[in-house]
């Protein structure tokens, strides 16, 4: 009998080569409706405690969660379910999440660190973890919470105009464009009717507001080149997309791709192709100018 082949690339190849291909179709694997229902709310994809994952780890789960068609956004690992009192039902798969370390301690991000903890490599290691949907047996509160949020009362748009609004993010309005300009260090918008409507908006706005954060008075993003066409313009568009959508999911905003942004999957693919480890990268900023973004919040 021959055995099936099992898939011997480093972890980092086969989420790109995974991402890759949803690119290759015109698909961005972070501009999907991420909701309980048809409206194109997104939400991040949540753990056994209720807090949010982050960065890459945010693109596998909503990819998992489109391709199985699954609802709810809470996953936990097999033993973090019995732990519950719960078990995953038998025959389900899991979905691979990553842990991401440097050789020779157990901290997981930069915060603390010296500058002998920096010169140790980084190492990627992927768990399994399961759906709410794949579980049985969980205490009450987990499917009483989500009906009780599915309830609550919540205006996004208002909620929305606080937000980016504390960031201080100079705004101007007018003209057809959305952009962000660095020599200026200001996002120029089209008035809120000039979009189909107020979500719209508020998803552009989040994209620029993302470009913003780049400053060097901000978190100081450079990808040495920013022409358009060339690889440090299409990951800084990356970083932009990716932080625009982790945005869209923390406000309960709708995610509609801005249709001139379809001419840059062509750019992202030839940056992924030449580097499998980028996507990673883009996550990371992405993840590091949204926290930035909520930590100018009052």
């Amino acid at each position: 009998m021959t055995r099936p082949q099992t898939d011997s690339r480093p972890l980092h190849e086969r989420i790109t080569a995974a991402i890759i291909a949803d690119l290759e179709r015109g698909v961005r694997p972070w501009t999907r409706p991420w909701s309980d229902d048809r409206s194109g709310v997104v939400s991040l994809p949540l753990r056994s405690t209720g807090e949010p994952y982050r960065g890459i780890n945010v693109l596998l789960l909503w990819t998992e969660a489109v391709a199985r068609c699954y609802r709810d956004p809470t996953w936990m690992t097999f033993r973090q379910a019995l732990a519950l009192g719960g078990h995953v039902r038998k025959g389900e798969h899991g979905a691979a999440v990553i842990y991401a370390g440097r050789v020779g301690e157990g901290r997981s991000d930069d915060e603390g660190e010296t500058s002998e903890d920096r010169r140790r490599p980084w190492f990627l290691k992927a768990y399994t973890v399961f759906n709410l949907a794949q579980i049985e047996d969980l205490p009450e509160a987990f499917y009483a919470a989500r009906e009780a949020a599915d309830r609550a009362p919540f205006d996004p748009i208002a909620t929305a105009e606080r937000f980016f609004a504390a960031t201080g993010a100079e705004v101007r309005h007018g003209g057809g464009q959305a952009f962000y300009l660095p020599s200026r260090d200001y996002v120029q918008m089209p008035p809120l009717d000039a979009f189909d409507d107020a979500q719209a908006y508020y998803a552009t706005r989040g994209h620029e507001t993302v470009h913003w954060t780049g400053h060097p008075r901000r978190v100081s993003r450079d990808f040495s080149s920013a022409r358009f066409g060339d690889e440090g313009y299409a990951m800084e568009e990356l970083v932009a997309e990716l932080g625009a959508a982790f945005l869209c999911a923390d406000l309960a905003l709708a995610l509609t791709p801005r249709t001139e942004h379809a001419d840059y999957i062509g750019h992202w693919l030839k940056v992924l192709r030449n580097d499998p480890r980028a996507i990673f990268t883009a996550a990371s900023h992405a993840q590091k100018a949204v926290d930035y973004l909520h930590d100018l919040q009052t």
